[in-house]
Parts: structure tokens; sequence; C-alpha cells
């Protein structure tokens, strides 16, 4: 059976636990052995955006204490695991960081290149709109990107058609950034808010009852917009949708 270490980014763990027990509820349907280390905390990507690398060390040894002895690290967030990839050392067992940093995987990638996972027992009868991160797409290489001359393809997307009912919708710029972009959000407000709002009205002009992604903290960055305006769009983790077996929609 394959140890999975669970990695939860701070914001699930704080504001979408919801997120954490779908990712831990589907990869145990998908027969792992998953683990959540008790002491994990902050992978340090908060520290690094805002040019203190320096100061995440004690992040970067915490994480290598607590998920050195798994097969595989699995995370449901594109933008963490990237940083834990590209990022993380170790004083004390930069072996041991070096192993880890070959061996995390998003959730999505997870799911479609390691259990090479080719059917669910999903249901969730929804339109929906997919919200590709930057982080994901650009840095984890999740799905090609349309400015490329090259065959599209989508990890995310190549699991949510295995969901019974879910019609994905396409939308009209397809990989555009929300606009999130971690402290950019913090730094640079308004635009970070104009490039939401687009991303938004995108997915509105589609007619989606849901906008899903693979990082929660792009969607929450989209549902502050969405509930500000009124909007009954709302937003979901795509753990969420492949855990899923939901009946018809009540007309």
């Amino acid at each position: 059976m394959t140890r999975v270490g669970l990695f939860i980014p701070c914001y699930v763990d704080q504001f979408y636990p919801q997120v954490g027990i779908a990712t831990l509820q589907l990869l145990e349907k998908l027969g792992c052995e998953v683990f959540f280390p008790m002491q994990q905390t902050c992978c340090g990507q908060p520290m690094a955006n805002s040019g203190y690398e320096h100061l995440g060390a004690g992040c970067n040894e915490n994480f290598v204490k607590d998920f050195a002895s798994f097969d595989y690290i699995v995370c449901p967030s594109g933008s963490c695991t990237l940083h834990v990839k590209d990022h993380l050392h170790s004083a004390r067992d930069e072996h041991a960081a070096s192993q880890i940093r070959s061996r995390i995987y998003e959730l999505s990638e997870f799911l479609t290149d390691v259990l090479k996972v080719e059917q669910l027992e999903a249901r969730f009868p929804y339109r929906v709109g997919l919200h590709q991160s930057c982080h994901g797409q650009r840095g984890l290489m999740m799905s090609q990107m349309t400015e490329l001359v090259a065959a599209p393809f989508s990890k995310p997307v190549q699991l949510l058609k295995l969901v019974e009912g879910l019609e994905l919708v396409a939308l009209n710029r397809k990989d555009e950034c929300c606009g999130f972009g971690g402290t950019f959000c913090v730094t640079e407000e308004a635009v970070s808010v104009k490039m939401g709002k687009d991303r938004v009205a995108d997915h509105e002009q589609q007619g989606v009852a849901y906008i899903a992604g693979a990082d929660m903290s792009c969607l929450m960055h989209m549902e502050g917009i969405l509930r500000r305006k009124g909007s009954a769009v709302k937003v979901i983790h795509i753990a969420e949708i492949l855990n899923s077996v939901i009946d018809e929609p009540a007309n």
C-alpha cells in the first residue's frame, strides 16, 4: 500500500478544512495509506514571496522532519507544492530534503501521474468552469499554456471528465491569472482586484454554477469578489468534486 504524507496548506487548514478532509477521503478511496503529521506548519512560501526566504529555515527543517519517511507527499495546492519542490533545503539533512523535493505532488498530478486514475465513483451534476492556477500550470506543468504551439492537455480536466453529470464549460481565456499571486494581492491590491473581476466575469458569462480549481488561495480571492457583488456562483476545490456523490439538483 502506498504510504502518503498529507501536507495541508495554512489557508486550507484555517479557512477551508473541508478541502483537507475531501483530499484525505479521496486518497483513501483510491487505496492509499494516508498519514497527517500533526506538527506540520507553513511551508515558508509567504516569507519567500516577500523576499525573506532566509526566515523560512525553521519551516524547512520542520517540513523535513515531518515528511521524510513517506513514499509520497501530496498537497491540495499547486503553489505550496511548487514552493517545496523548488525551495526546500535543510542544513541538517539536505539528502532528505532532496528526496522530499522529488516525491511531493499536487493532488491532481498525483492522481494522474502516480496512481494513474482512469475512473472515479463521483457525481457532480452542475455546470463548472475550471480556473487553472499559474503555479500549477506554469510551474508544475499541470496543463498546457495557450501561448505555446503544442498539443493541449490538462490534468485537472482529465480528472473532471471522469465525474458523472459534470458539465465543464469552455472559457474565453482559460489560463488567465486571477490576480491573487500570494503577497501580490496585498502589495498591488487594485491590480489584483481588477484581474480577479475579469477572471470571475469570464466564468459568469458562461453561466457556471461553480468555479473549480486546484488552489484554494486563488479560489478564495475570487470568492471574495463573488460575495461582494452578490453573485450566486460558488467556488469549489477539485478534491471536493472528485470526492462527491451528489444527486441531481432540484428544479
